[in-house]
């Protein structure tokens, strides 16, 4: 177990999009970072591009580094063996960045969505939340010095619906509720708990933007994207707040995406 000064992140979803962004942001800033996802080669090219762009301390000691584990969050042992991969190579944890989820089949009619299919969404969004916050949670209330904080990814959808997006919208409104309790429990231990809800971040997740997306009327229409990078510079805002501080609900979001009054 290495003992370090750096501060230590544990992002999951890191192969693509969002995560990929904020672990590529934190290590400019210093951190060292544990990735997580499914994808194995998608995780060694986010380590490949954040060790292009960590910072150089002036003490070799407290150089950033990158572990990739492949997890699937809604796998308890997976999620366990990812908590022990990052105390083991590290010896702690200060942030965790709860950023896995699938948005799951678009376009899906309510009464045509397979139970599979919700169950997929759930699993992901919510369970797989759920398991790494409990992680997380554990290691923070025992590691000394005590704490972190937990950053969970919610979505605008936490707030208001998108047509055809049930199981999506569910588990990000299920989401609120699991960082409300969090952060209250986490209260005696020093363990700060904050949700960023984030709408139309140019990702893979939102290409389907770019061409048209189904609208509340019933009309497909072209919607505005903001740049991953702003998503990935709030995170780490939050993130480097000292844990006597909390940031409990973050929105960012497209300036004129339809989002704010009727559009």
């Amino acid at each position: 177990m290495k003992q370090t000064q750096t501060k230590i992140a544990v992002i999951t979803g890191a192969g693509s999009g969002i995560g990929r962004a904020v672990t590529v942001e934190l290590a400019r800033s210093g951190w060292s970072v544990a990735l997580a996802g499914r994808r194995t080669e998608a995780l060694q090219e986010t380590a490949r591009l954040a060790l292009g762009e960590a910072a150089a301390p002036d003490d070799p000691d407290a150089a950033a580094e990158v572990l990739t584990v492949r997890t699937d969050v809604s796998q308890p042992e997976d999620v366990a063996a990812l908590f022990a991969a990052a105390r083991d190579r590290f010896g702690r944890v200060d942030l965790l960045f709860n950023n896995a989820g699938t948005f799951g089949p678009g376009g899906v009619p309510l009464e045509e969505l397979p139970y599979e299919a919700w169950r997929h969404v759930v699993d992901t969004n919510l369970n797989g939340a759920f398991l790494c916050a409990q992680a997380a949670f554990r290691q923070m209330k025992e590691q000394d010095p005590q704490g972190g904080r937990i950053i969970n990814n919610g979505s605008i959808s936490a707030h208001a619906p998108r047509p055809r997006s049930i199981a999506y919208t569910a588990t990000k409104h299920a989401l609120t509720g699991l960082t409300k309790s969090v952060s209250l429990d986490g209260r005696p231990y020093s363990i700060a708990c904050g949700q960023i809800d984030i709408g139309n971040a140019a990702t893979d997740m939102t290409a389907r933007m770019s061409t048209g997306t189904l609208q509340a009327n019933g009309e497909l229409a072209v919607e505005p994207v903001m740049d991953v990078a702003d998503v990935a510079r709030t995170v780490r805002h939050m993130a480097e707040l000292p844990l006597e501080a909390n940031m409990q609900f973050a929105t960012v979001l497209a300036t004129t995406m339809p989002f704010i009054g009727r559009g």
